[in-house]
């Protein structure tokens, strides 16, 4: 007799298996239907064109168009004679902001310079603090006088002036 209450779902204990590759005496690709393929090919049929008239999927006829490196039957953009414009680079309102603060920034030749100075904080909790406002923080976490700053932030930033010199690089030149 067996113990009907131990035994593990059948589910439980199989191990997935991969298909065999299909064989080519099953493939629906004989050598008619390949020639009969790169004729509709280069005659310009659609690939649901193809595949009803050959009596395969569409996908089949794309997958095989793919594999054997034939064309679907569309013409080639024309080349351009004429080489393309070249497109000044998009900065974006950020990024020109900071290029902006940079360059008004006093800049002491091969030294780093020193953090600007914040004007006046108005420092608050972080419960207290409002959309639009500095969120530069201020002082020690651990310690119970921690706050943020609270200046009015620049647009688009989370800092005030002040603070964004601190917290961004200055964009590296470019060599040429």
């Amino acid at each position: 007799m067996l113990d009907t209450t131990t035994t593990t779902p059948p589910d439980a204990t199989r191990v997935p298996t991969r298909r065999p590759a299909p064989s080519p005496a099953h493939s629906p690709w004989t050598a008619e239907r390949i020639e009969q393929l790169r004729n509709c090919v280069t005659s310009g049929l659609s690939c649901s064109q193809i595949a009803a008239e050959i009596g395969v999927t569409r996908n089949a006829v794309i997958g095989k168009i793919h594999r054997l490196g034939l064309s679907p039957g569309r013409p080639a953009a024309p080349a351009c004679s004429c080489p393309p414009r070249a497109r000044p680079p998009r900065s974006s309102p950020q990024r020109q902001f900071l290029r902006l603060m940079f360059t008004q920034a006093p800049n002491v030749a091969g030294a780093e310079a020193a953090p600007a100075a914040v004007e006046s904080m108005q420092r608050c909790s972080l419960l207290d603090l409002a959309p639009g406002e500095c969120r530069w923080p201020v002082g020690d976490p651990c310690k119970a006088d921690f706050a943020y700053c609270g200046n009015r932030a620049v647009a688009g930033f989370s800092y005030c002036a002040g603070h964004a010199q601190m917290a961004y690089r200055a964009p590296a030149r470019r060599r040429a």
